[in-house]
Order: C-alpha cells, then structure tokens, then sequence
C-alpha cells in the first residue's frame, strides 16, 4: 500500500504493508492458524473477515468456536457476517459505539455484582445479560470488568529530604467493557472476561516476538509475491518453533529450560557451524 507522509524538505510517497491474523489464545501459547496482507484501499475490518471465511472453508470448524476481537472489529456488518459462519464473538466496547457504551456505563453504576483478587492484582464485575445495542437493533451481553493493579514505582523527594530512592505500592485501575452474544447458561460471566483478557497475548507474546526477535518488519523484499512468501515463511518458522519450544524444550528440561530467544539462538549456531573438515 502507499500513503504520504511529511519528510525533511518535501511530502514523501511511503510504501508500507499491514498484516491481519487469525490466532489460537485458548491454548498454553499462541498459534497462527492464517495470515493475509492487507490490500490497497481494503479496510482491516474487511481483510480480517476475508480472512476468517477462507479458514473456515480450509479448516471447517475444528479450531475456533468464539470469535475474541478488538472495539475496532464492533461494526453490524461484521459480526453479522460472522455470525453467518455460525461464530459466537466476544469483542471490546469501546468509544467507536457511544450509545452502547454510554448505555452500559450507566446501568453499571451500582456496586459490582463479583470481586475477587488474582497475581496482586483486585476485580471487580458487573454483568448485563440484555443491553440494547441501537445500530444494529439488538439486544447484546455486556460485561464490564475493572482491575485494580499494585504496582510499584519510585517515591519523588520533596527539595531538602533525603535522596535515597524508595519504592511504594500505588493502584493503578483499569476498565473494560466487552460486549458478546454468547450464551453462557450455567457457565459464570467470568468467562467473557477471560476470554477477552486471552486476546492480548497475541500482542504480548506472538506479534511482539515476531517483530522484535523475528524480523517480522524486516523490509529484505519488495516484490509482493516475494514478501507475501517471505513473511509466511517467517510466520511459519515462528509456530513450528513456539510449538517445538513448548512441546519439547519446556516440557521435557529438568532444569531450568531457556527462554525462547535463547533456544533461537542455539538453533541457528547448531545449523550454522562450520561443518567439520573431512579432508
């Protein structure tokens, strides 16, 4: 794709390309289960989805029941389209659906409904099974979740005290509001919690690996043939080896096992050694 951007003396004409990506985050570690590369004038909301009825047809529905997705993917046309695919979904709240969101911060005034603490960190829940969702002329679940999180962080000085560094606990409170249509029946709504909180370990640990280890957005092509391959390749390496490091490594190292980069690096000085000389 392109798009203008300001250089130093005039606007510049900048090549760049955007990825979207179906992952697995119900199991232990992420899985890449399809990638496509965004097209010239094609939204990310579209590519996604065109990505999501290919995988269906290809895999049917072996891996993926509940639809997990960021606010921007709130759109009628899109969880209509994925409900089609026979897709329940539990997707962020966020301000791209005002009346939605102003309509569950309103009947969540009252006092939570579930508590409870977790890794220093405090919950609160509150649970709405039917709220009118205006757009699409609907009723949706909406869950509303705030975390309350100690954290520690350095006390400033006042000019004159002493300038020892000290370190004090302060909350550090954050809200979240997902909207779903699953029905949870006997199930606790707890869950449209979990599952919303399990999307951010694609970004945390997939998405992050892959471009700060992996060289993800290493511009080594131009050609868009030769870069589609080339990611998919990277893409690729990236699952066989999370899959090779958590089947493998973690579960069969009596000691302590190495991290993932450090198995990385193992690896390609086990590959790249100089083959012994037989002559």
């Amino acid at each position: 794709m392109e798009r203008k951007v300001d250089g130093e003396l005039r606007e510049c004409l900048q090549y760049y390309h955007r990825v979207s990506a179906v992952t697995l985050v119900s199991t232990p570690f992420p899985v890449f289960l399809g990638i496509r590369f965004q097209q010239a004038g094609e939204t990310e909301v579209a590519c996604s989805l065109d990505l999501l009825r290919q995988l269906t047809t290809q895999l049917g529905r072996r891996f993926f029941d509940v639809l997990v997705a960021d606010a921007i993917y709130r759109q009628t046309p899109f969880v209509a389209a994925i409900e089609s695919l026979g897709l329940d979904w539990v997707i962020n709240l966020k301000d791209n659906q005002p009346a939605l969101l102003a309509e569950a911060e309103r009947l969540t005034v009252a006092p939570a409904v579930c508590q409870w603490s977790a890794d220093n960190e405090d919950f609160s829940l509150w649970h709405l099974p039917a709220v009118d969702w205006p757009v699409a002329n609907r009723l949706v679940r909406v869950v509303k979740t705030v975390r309350v999180q100690q954290i520690k962080r350095v006390k400033i000085k006042r000019p004159g005290e002493p300038r020892d560094q000290q370190k004090e606990q302060v909350p550090l409170e954050s809200t979240n509001f997902y909207a779903s249509n699953v029905e949870l029946g006997s199930i606790p709504p707890k869950f449209i919690h979990q599952l919303g909180r399990s999307r951010w370990t694609i970004d945390a640990t997939a998405f992050q690996t892959l471009t700060t280890d992996s060289h993800l957005k290493q511009p080594s092509v131009h050609k868009d043939v030769a870069l589609v391959v080339l990611t998919t390749i990277r893409v690729l390496a990236y699952t066989l080896t999370t899959v090779f490091y958590h089947r493998q490594i973690r579960s069969h190292c009596r000691k302590r096992p190495p991290s993932f980069c450090e198995l990385a690096r193992l690896l390609a000085l086990a590959l790249f050694a100089a083959a012994p000389d037989t002559s």
